[in-house]
C-alpha cells in the first residue's frame, strides 16, 4: 500500500506540494515575500477572516449554480470540444481568442460594476479588502462569481475548441486570479518597460485598483485601461517602488566589498 502511494500520480503531487511548501516556507524565512509586498502593513486579521466566510459561501452557492448551468449545456450539446490532437498554432489562436475576448468582457463589466447601483449591489462586498491576499480571489458576491466565471461556458458555446485548449483556459483563470490579489509582486522590472509585456497586467495593477477603488480595471491586460485612460498615474512609478524596495533589501544583505574580498582570500 505505501508502495502504491509513493509511486505513479500520487508520488508527482507530494513533489509537487513538497516543492510548492518548502518554496513558501523558503521564501518567507528570507524575507523575499516580505521585500516584494506591495502595501508592507496592508494586512488586517478582521478582513482575512471575514473573507473567508465570504469565500466559502460563494465557493458554494456559485460553484453549485455554474456546475449545473455547465452541465446542461453539455448535455444539450450547446458545450462540444474537438476530439484528436491539434495543430500547436490552432490551440495558441484558441487561447488568444479566449485571452482577449474575457479581458474585453471583463473590462467593461468590471467598469460597469463601478457604477450605482451596480456597485453597492454586486461589486462592494469584494472591495471590502483595500490591501488584496489571495483570498481576496473568492471573496465576491455569489452573483459576481458567476457573472466573472459565467464566461467560459459562454465562450464554450460559442466557439467549439480543442481539449487542450481548455486544459489552458481553466488554469489561466486559477492563476491570474490568484497572482494579481496576492499582494505580492514577483514580475521584474524590465516588465514595464518593454512593449512586449507591458501589456499584460500585474499585482500591483490591480492592487492599486483594489487601494484606490477605481482606474486599472483590466482582468488580464492593461490594454483597455490605456486606450481608455483608465491607468493610474502613479501605476508605473508605485512599480518600482517596489522593486527598488527588493533591490535596496538585496543589497543590504551582500557583504561590502572588502568583506567578500577577504571572505574569498580566506577560503
Amino acid at each position: 500500500m505505501l508502495q502504491a502511494f509513493i509511486s505513479g500520480e500520487h508520488a508527482l503531487k507530494l513533489w509537487l506540494w513538497s516543492f510548492v511548501a518548502v518554496g513558501i516556507a523558503a521564501g518567507v524565512i528570507s524575507g523575499y515575500f516580505k521585500a516584494r509586498k506591495i502595501q508592507p502593513r496592508g494586512f488586517k486579521l478582521k478582513t482575512f477572516r471575514n473573507e473567508a466566510i465570504v469565500a466559502v459561501i460563494t465557493l458554494a452557492v456559485s460553484g453549485k449554480i455554474m456546475a449545473a448551468a455547465s452541465g446542461w449545456l453539455r448535455v444539450h450539446g450547446w458545450i462540444t470540444f474537438h476530439r484528436g490532437p491539434a495543430a500547436w498554432w490552432i490551440v495558441a489562436l484558441e487561447f488568444a481568442a479566449y485571452f482577449l475576448l474575457f479581458d474585453t468582457y471583463f473590462y467593461w463589466l468590471h467598469r460597469a460594476m463601478h457604477k450605482e447601483p451596480f456597485y453597492s449591489w454586486v461589486h462592494k462586498l469584494h472591495h471590502k479588502s483595500t490591501s488584496p491576499n489571495l483570498l481576496t480571489t473568492l471573496s465576491v458576491n455569489p452573483l459576481e462569481s458567476i457573472i466573472n466565471g459565467g464566461f467560459v461556458p459562454l465562450f464554450l458555446a460559442t466557439f467549439t475548441v480543442h481539449e487542450p485548449t481548455m486544459a489552458l483556459i481553466l488554469p489561466t483563470n486559477i492563476i491570474m486570479g490568484l497572482y494579481v490579489h496576492s499582494g505580492y509582486e514577483f514580475l521584474p522590472r524590465w516588465w514595464n518597460r518593454s512593449w512586449a509585456t507591458k501589456w499584460f497586467i500585474t499585482a500591483t495593477f490591480h492592487d492599486q485598483h483594489h487601494r484606490y477603488f477605481n482606474g486599472n480595471y483590466g482582468g488580464y491586460t492593461t490594454i483597455w485601461d490605456y486606450l481608455c485612460g483608465t491607468v493610474r498615474k502613479k501605476y508605473e512609478g508605485d512599480f518600482e517602488a517596489v522593486k527598488d524596495r527588493a533591490a535596496a533589501r538585496r543589497n543590504a544583505e551582500m557583504p561590502a566589498p572588502a568583506e567578500r574580498l577577504a571572505t574569498e582570500a580566506a577560503e
